[in-house]
């Protein structure tokens, strides 16, 4: 059994489905939910400055409409599936998404494509049958899976976002820490922001330690990466640096130190909040800081809070730390080099 489950494909594991599937989730999120969000922002921002950009916002408002299939497809395409069960897999992303939001959609979106490899090439009439049982188990993984997926992820989240207003400091401090490393590990932070829905001052210290990391990373290496490196890592992903880590795990202290510093103090002095969509992204693409404005406004408080607890704190803190850090010889020339096409 084992040998015909590899055979086809089907290697459940949780590598297969926490951290390939789910950064592929990600993927098809940003593809739909959260560009289209930018773009209905910068729309709607454009409307109320008396730019004619209605359009802007429609065209946003279409692509966030898409995430469902989008997860589907993504998800599939990651767990390398056939063809057919690819595009059959666009309607259990869309099922999972009605039946219980992005974490209806991810599970569906594996029930489907996990049956779907299992059936496909086994008949005469693979044209209707591989489509057929993907539809099905995608319309079943969503009733079945996906509300107590839903529940159980949406309980989690409000858990930290109430922890986090009962206690800023301590619980600022954790989910900063634990987004911002989730960012940088193989593990989509954009997705499990959005799986847990993370809002208000939980996701604005969320998007601090996700960016601490990118802009860390990107100050404390300049030396070794230069201005390509600070774009890359800062803008880019952290990510990059992973290979790095796992030859020297100390180059992870200074922009973990920066989010634990950081975090906890942009919800304590600013009272900084975001949304679900921007909770996870960092600075890649300025995504958490446009979908900060998105949250709280533009008014000038927050730009200053972005641009302290995002920016200047974090690469402070971090090339600090990480100055200290190579006198010690805990970090030597090299060890954040990153490799760049």
């Amino acid at each position: 059994m084992r040998a015909w489950l590899q055979k086809k494909g089907v290697e459940p594991s949780l590598r297969a489905y926490g951290i390939t599937a789910l950064s592929y989730m990600a993927l098809g999120l940003f593809s739909t939910l959260i560009v289209g969000l930018i773009m209905q922002t910068m729309g709607d921002l454009g409307t109320e400055a008396g730019v004619p950009l209605e359009w802007l916002s429609e065209i946003g408002t279409s692509a966030m409409a898409l995430a469902g299939p989008a997860i589907g497809a993504a998800v599939a395409y990651g767990l390398k599936a056939p063809r057919m069960v690819l595009f059959a897999a666009l309607f259990a992303g869309a099922a999972g998404y009605d039946a219980a939001g992005p974490a209806g959609s991810f599970a569906a979106s594996i029930f489907a494509v996990e049956a779907g490899k299992l059936v496909s090439q086994e008949t005469k009439i693979d044209i209707l049958v591989t489509p057929a049982v993907t539809i099905f188990a995608g319309a079943a993984g969503a009733a079945a899976a996906g509300p107590p997926l839903e529940a159980v992820l949406l309980q989690f989240g409000q858990f930290l976002m109430w922890g986090v207003e009962q206690q800023p400091l301590v619980m600022g401090l954790i989910t900063a820490v634990f987004m911002g490393l989730a960012l940088t590990a193989p593990i989509s932070s954009a997705a499990v922001a959005i799986l847990l829905q993370l809002e208000g001052v939980a996701a604005g210290a969320a998007t601090v330690g996700c960016t601490a990391q990118m802009v860390g990373f990107a100050v404390s290496s300049y030396r070794e990466n230069k201005g390509s490196g600070l774009v890359a890592l800062g803008i880019g992903t952290s990510m990059l640096q992973i290979a790095n880590i796992v030859r020297n795990p100390k180059i992870l202290i200074p922009p973990t130190a920066a989010a634990a510093i950081a975090g906890p103090l942009a919800v304590m002095l600013f009272q900084m909040e975001n949304n679900p969509e921007g909770a996870g992204m960092g600075s890649s693409g300025f995504v958490g800081q446009i979908m900060t404005i998105n949250t709280m406004g533009a008014s000038a408080d927050v730009w200053t809070g972005i641009l302290l607890f995002h920016f200047i704190l974090p690469a402070v803190i971090s090339l600090m730390v990480s100055e200290w850090m190579r006198r010690k010889e805990w970090i030597q020339f090299g060890d954040m080099k990153i490799e760049q096409s």
